[in-house]
């Protein structure tokens, strides 16, 4: 008698290799038998014909740190097919906090969502994780921007020799208690203030470690290729596995350019390199408003950003600086806000900041800036900023794995405010419904793979992201011929159809696409020597 019996379903078992199919026997969290079992018998018995089983979707940049603190179901991820999800990404993660970092951290998310963030260390971070009873599985990424805000807050400049010496020794005690890499965020302080070297040297850690390397580059669009150059070379000094966060170029004038770079990423390759990259499949950003202002803005923390914005010839001064290049990636109508904090500004989510300045009868970038005062920087936005056919040539190349570069969030609760970018709930589906099924971009095969045991290799997660006898039962069941997404930009909180069942550590999690109430998830960790 089997824990959970799987029969007739086509099997897509995450290798890439054709589809075959078998019935899957699943006892204590493991998949302990394959083939024809029609003698089996189980306590769950799915019955799967027509549809495709294949590993749970891991998604290799995620930025649901916290959502699991407020809403352990993960719902946005796991009604997706999303079984385990790498949090710490963009150089930002919720461990190590030392000093005015923890005391940062811990005010944003009492005041954000009411709940603790009481720990200092990686462990501390996982272990109250695991206490959460996720739904889903979590692996970490150890953030350099949270490392450089523990050490050298938000000066522009370089660590000294000690704080070189202590950064190090962080990433290390990092990766000893559980992260599989070291994440940057190189558009965002205190990561942003970082030069190579001071990466590279970091990164030498990470390789000590067997861990990876994933990067949101310094730029995304004007000097994209440098940055990739910048990328490969920190690989090449440190001899660490590298990822390109959410590889893309943003702005008309740069669209094309992802040719080049995947070519690079291939020569690197070529030459002996480890270089992947992620990708997600839209055609607009989301991430801080703050984020279009100069570095030197943010130096030494919020508060000192905040009173330059309130200083009208500062706000000049910046405008000069950042106008050419919002005009560049496509102007004031192409962001959107996001989320806000205050009521008064609620009615701007989901609205350009074009809109918003005739609204207000003011610039688009007083108006940005006004809002960033006012919210006391807490303003998401979306750029529509990147070209299909980019987007298209990075997902069908062979170094390419889907991440969703979004957090688990839900259609209610506070994990439903403001007026997210799609991506939160629809981006594992939109890959199988309009890259695999409409345009046929991807096989199946090709997809699951990008989604599955490529990420998990990727990771080192080596337990999962194949369905063979002895992996752990992490499964998603799907209807091609009715997948769907339906979050769209216009009506972003609404979750998908067509990802049917979904089993995490062998435990039926959702079922005929309705949550079971079951919470699985495990935190994973990766040791180091």
């Amino acid at each position: 008698m089997y824990d959970v019996l799987i029969r007739n379903g086509m099997v897509v078992d995450g290798t890439n290799g054709p589809w075959f199919y078998a019935d899957l026997a699943i006892e204590d969290g493991k998949i302990v038998e394959m083939g024809k079992l029609n003698r089996r018998r189980a306590k769950v018995v799915i019955d799967a014909k027509g549809m495709f089983v294949c590993p749970g979707f891991i998604d290799i940049h995620s930025h649901s740190d916290f959502s699991a603190f407020v809403n352990p179901f993960c719902e946005s991820k796991l009604r997706q097919g999303v079984t385990t999800e790498l949090v710490g990404n963009c150089g930002y993660s919720l461990a190590p906090l030392i000093g005015s970092a923890l005391e940062e951290t811990k005010n944003y998310y009492r005041e954000m969502y009411g709940v603790e963030a009481g720990w200092q260390s990686v462990s501390e971070y996982l272990d109250a994780l695991q206490r959460a009873r996720p739904a889903i599985n979590y692996a970490m990424l150890v953030g350099h921007g949270t490392i450089r805000k523990s050490i050298v807050g938000y000066e522009n400049r370089r660590p000294t020799a000690e704080e070189m010496r202590r950064m190090k020794d962080l990433v290390a005690q990092s990766l000893r208690q559980g992260a599989f890499g070291l994440s940057t965020g190189l558009i965002y302080p205190p990561g942003s203030f970082a030069e190579t070297d001071e990466i590279t040297e970091l990164c030498k850690v990470v390789a000590r470690y067997n861990g990876f390397y994933a990067t949101h580059m310094r730029s995304e669009s004007a000097r994209l290729i440098e940055s990739v150059e910048e990328t490969i070379e920190i690989g090449k000094r440190s001899n660490v596995s590298v990822q390109i966060s959410h590889h893309k170029a943003c702005g008309e004038k740069y669209f094309g350019k992802v040719k080049e770079t995947l070519k690079m990423i291939e020569q690197a390759r070529n030459e002996g390199y480890d270089v992947t990259c992620d990708v997600y499949p839209y055609t607009a950003t989301a991430t801080d408003l703050d984020a279009i202002l100069p570095d030197w803005v943010h130096e030494n923390g919020t508060e000192r950003m905040l009173e330059r914005l309130k200083d009208p010839k500062i706000r000049e001064k910046i405008k000069q600086q950042i106008d050419p290049i919002q005009k560049a990636m496509g102007g004031y109508d192409k962001i959107h806000i996001s989320y806000v904090v205050s009521e008064k500004n609620k009615p701007f989510q989901g609205k350009s900041l074009a809109e918003i300045a005739k609204v207000l009868s003011k610039d688009p970038l007083e108006a940005a800036f006004d809002l960033i005062v006012e919210e006391r920087g807490r303003v998401g936005m979306m750029r529509f900023a990147m070209d299909e056919e980019d987007v298209k040539l990075v997902i069908k190349s062979p170094y390419s794995m889907i991440g969703s570069d979004g957090s688990a969030l839900s259609t209610e609760g506070v994990l439903s405010q403001g007026h997210p970018h799609p991506r939160n709930f629809g981006t594992f589906v939109r890959v199988l419904a309009r890259y695999v099924r409409e345009l046929k971009l991807l096989s199946v095969e090709e997809a699951v793979w990008k989604m599955t045991s490529f990420p998990a290799r990727k990771i080192g997660i080596l337990d999962r992201g194949i369905l063979r006898p002895k992996m752990t039962a992490d499964i998603v069941i799907f209807d091609l011929d009715r997948v769907q997404e339906l979050a769209t930009f216009g009506d972003p909180k609404r979750y998908p159809k067509g990802i049917v069942h979904v089993l995490v550590n062998g435990v039926v999690v959702l079922r005929d696409e309705e949550l079971t109430g079951e919470r699985p998830g495990r935190v994973l960790r990766k040791f180091g020597k």
